[in-house]
């Protein structure tokens, strides 16, 4: 008798352990189906590294189409993500293979680095950028004198490897190879200089990059304003799977040294507007992804807690790592 119990009770614990574990199987299936894009960050900070500057590689969940949001550090990157077993090809299959284009958004050299210097190695592909940000490149750089002229328009004698296609803003562009489509939208940093924002879709999801900008009310602009009223709808019907934003100083800096960035207190500031655009409670877990950080050490960890500190909409607060994917 005590012995038929014993098997009875062990069947119970077996199949409770079995229940457990196909649980959680689910979940953690659910959770990696669930997710609409991945990310890999070639570089992440504001300045001075050169090794670890601004650009973001990111392709629909499950695929190699990567397109390149911003260039500042390329190669660096790269390699950083092999190391840590986030790819397992050469750094060449990667540049030439894998990265499809490159989303420019605008022509500081913290952004675009890369990109000019890992040119004459790369494969032919298209690179994206408003008017302005295009005529900055192709007069400024891919010039045949500053650089060769890699691309297929502008000074000097065009090499055609590149594609410079000019975005139109508002205007939802294909994104060759990449089965993803972008929306451009103006930034201001320092104004009237432009930056831009990226809105960028697979399928029915969207993720939003936001290059450098200065905050509405140190801008003087209604940029900001503009694009999260464009996305409100998105955050809405939870399509909008993440927003990338700069935050370069801590809150200690004076807004006339600000050069047209931001600092944690303005960018709550700037996700209270938008949080009563899309209603109380809408931001809540949002991933907002923390971009353009700015040495000295001391100052990226003092933005930190001061994000920390200050997050009182309850947004998931990520800083990326250079190399480390990232699921959205």
């Amino acid at each position: 008798m005590k012995f038929a119990l014993l098997k009875i009770k062990n069947m119970t614990l077996n199949r409770l352990l079995l229940f457990c574990l196909l649980f959680v199987s689910t979940h953690i299936f659910s959770q990696k189906e669930n997710a609409s894009f991945s990310v890999v960050p070639l570089g992440v900070m504001g300045g001075i590294d050169e090794k670890n500057l601004s650009a973001y590689l990111i392709a629909p969940s499950n695929t190699n189409d990567y397109i390149c949001l911003d260039a500042g550090t390329v190669n660096a990157g790269i390699e950083k993500a092999i190391e840590k077993k986030t790819f397992n090809v050469s750094p060449s299959e990667v540049l030439r293979k894998y990265i499809k284009g490159y989303l420019i958004s605008h022509a500081h050299l913290d952004h675009v680095s890369g990109l000019i210097i890992n040119s004459p190695a790369d494969s032919s592909k298209t690179v994206y950028a408003t008017n302005k940000c295009m005529e900055m490149m192709e007069n400024h750089y891919f010039n045949d004198q500053t650089w060769a002229n890699f691309g297929d328009a502008g000074p000097g004698f065009p090499l055609r490897k590149y594609h410079f296609q000019t975005l139109n803003l508002g205007v939802e562009t294909l994104l060759t190879n990449a089965k993803m489509t972008v929306k451009a939208f103006p930034l201001s940093h320092v104004n009237p200089f432009e930056s831009t924002a990226f809105l960028i879709r697979s399928n029915t999801d969207y993720a939003l990059y936001l290059g450098d900008t200065g905050p509405d009310e140190v801008e003087k602009s209604n940029n900001l304003r503009d694009l999260w009223t464009a996305v409100t709808p998105l955050i809405k019907q939870k399509q909008l799977k993440g927003i990338f934003i700069e935050v370069s100083f801590p809150n200690e800096q004076p807004d006339k040294f600000l050069f047209g960035h931001l600092t944690p207190n303005y960018l709550m500031k700037e996700l209270h507007v938008l949080e009563d655009l899309a209603g109380k409670g809408s931001l809540k877990n949002f991933k907002i992804i923390i971009t353009h950080l700015k040495p000295p050490a001391k100052s990226i960890v003092k933005i930190k807690e001061q994000l920390k500190n200050q997050n009182d909409l309850g947004v998931q607060i990520i800083f990326p790592e250079q190399g480390k994917k990232l699921e959205l």
